[in-house]
């Protein structure tokens, strides 16, 4: 069966939306959990940690779990997988049984994100790697966008549980759309034995730690900057805070169009870029203007992104055997920072407010432009892109 050439860029865009769209989904809930649970707002805070931190501690393992498994299927199966703790989490009677629940869906989630990269440095080649690597990562952000902001409108017009009740309904159709869109890559070649040097290069290290400082300042920003404008003078309930995320949305159009633009211009590039967009949008934040804010926001996320980008078609084109094990001790570190990102703030809002929040993050901002100037000095890619498989 000959596919569209538009089906696996389809595909794709619905695995990130999978990967994201249950992850962050409890960031604008928190308050409803701290009433529900009988818990306070860092003991909430652990709704958004747990399943980071467990899948910090499993994308590492993607790659051997499922070697014997055809990407195509590991990654649609992963995502069928992760409706069903996205239902349960819903319904459960404890917040301990809360927390299980978001970490089984920890579990899965590497499975997709991990799989779905390492997909496309299977099936594209050079420049085009980079531009459907942001296909990719425009699914991540349109899902993250979903998740965050339908729990918060339905939570505004009936309770959290049924928020979270129809994420895992619309987790299961994004599943569907993914089963019957994605293309089979051709077969695998022989595996390489794990080249540990190739694992621990200065450049792919330099993409680790890039990836830890993005995702701590991402979490950070969006998980504080609730509390921030939940309370007066601006005083927003659930519905609003969700609206909030909307920012992402320029994220979606300026990340595949970064992506197109930069096929032949080094990686780092990309990455100075989103560390001044990062900076510039944290400071906006300060502003007593709430649409200053909001303007901050679309700034920082829209950084957040484009460095994600550039990060995971820097690992591709970096790890030519290892392309499932670089991508795992990425998401590893990747995701350590989105942990260390939703909790570590917490003393320095407690004593300094949004404030002092902010000042963290900024550090967060700066050091990847710092690692990449002096990590990830590779010669551009050249050349036409590869077209993709039929």
């Amino acid at each position: 069966m000959r596919f569209s050439a538009d089906f696996p860029r389809i595909a794709l865009f619905l695995g990130g939306c999978a990967a994201f769209l249950n992850l962050y989904s409890t960031q604008g809930l928190l308050t409803e959990l701290t009433r529900a649970f009988a818990v306070t707002l860092r003991q909430a805070s652990w709704s958004i940690t747990v399943t980071i931190l467990v899948v910090a501690l499993t994308a590492p393992f993607v790659g051997w779990l499922t070697a014997r498994g055809e990407q195509h299927r590991v990654i649609a199966g992963a995502a069928l997988l992760l409706a069903l703790p996205a239902l349960l989490a819903a319904w459960a009677g404890s917040f301990g049984e809360f927390l299980l629940w978001r970490s089984v869906q920890g579990l899965f989630i590497p499975m997709v994100f991990a799989t779905s990269v390492a997909y496309i440095g299977v099936r594209w080649q050079g420049g085009a790697v980079t531009e459907m690597t942001s296909v990719y990562v425009a699914g991540t952000i349109f899902g993250g966008f979903c998740g965050r902001f339908l729990t918060g409108l339905v939570t505004e017009l009936a309770d959290w549980r049924v928020a979270l009740t129809v994420q895992a309904g619309l987790s299961l159709a994004v599943a569907l759309g993914i089963a019957l869109l994605l293309p089979r890559n051709p077969p695998a070649a022989r595996r390489e034995p794990l080249a540990l040097g190739e694992l621990a290069s200065r450049p792919l290290l330099g993409a680790y730690a890039v990836g830890f400082c993005v995702l701590f300042a991402q979490v950070a920003t969006f998980t504080y900057v609730g509390l921030h404008l939940s309370e007066a003078p601006f005083a927003l309930g659930t519905a609003a805070l969700g609206a909030i995320y909307a920012v992402f949305l320029l994220a979606l159009v300026v990340v595949p169009l970064a992506g197109r633009l930069s096929k032949a211009r080094p990686h780092a590039d990309l990455v100075r870029v989103a560390g001044y967009l990062g900076i510039a949008g944290s400071a906006l934040t300060l502003s007593p203007s709430l649409w200053l804010i909001v303007l901050g926001l679309a700034l920082s996320s829209t950084g957040v992104f484009l460095a994600q980008a550039a990060a995971n078609a820097f690992i591709t084109a970096q790890a030519p055997r290892q392309k499932s094990a670089a991508v795992g001790l990425y998401l590893s570190c990747y995701y350590l920072g989105g942990s260390f990102g939703a909790f570590v703030p917490g003393g320095l809002w407690e004593r300094w407010g949004w404030g002092g929040c902010v000042a963290l993050i900024v550090v967060f901002q700066l050091l990847p432009l710092l690692i990449a100037r002096g990590s990830w000095r590779v010669a551009p890619v050249r050349g036409p892109a590869v077209q993709p498989l039929q």
